[in-house]
């Protein structure tokens, strides 16, 4: 049994935690390169947020919500 789990201690580590090791090396080198990737997940937010509140105003202006105050069950 004691294999087993150092088999799985290392495929942990061997594998699945070897991007983060290639993102603390890259840190050392370079603050901006690392940081690149926050900002892509940052824009990638932003622009998800964009889309839904273009969804949003798509819906609201085709008046497709009943705003009825007793249109929804929680609000009796």
């Amino acid at each position: 049994m004691k294999d087993f789990f150092e088999a799985i201690a290392s495929f942990c580590v061997d594998v699945l935690f070897a991007p983060f090791d290639v993102l603390r090396a890259l840190e050392l080198e370079s603050w901006t390169a690392a940081n690149m990737i926050n900002w892509i997940f940052m824009i990638i937010g932003f622009l998800a947020f964009l889309y839904w509140f273009k969804e949003l105003k798509k819906f609201n202006d085709n008046d497709e919500e009943n705003r009825d105050p007793t249109a929804h069950s929680f609000l009796n």
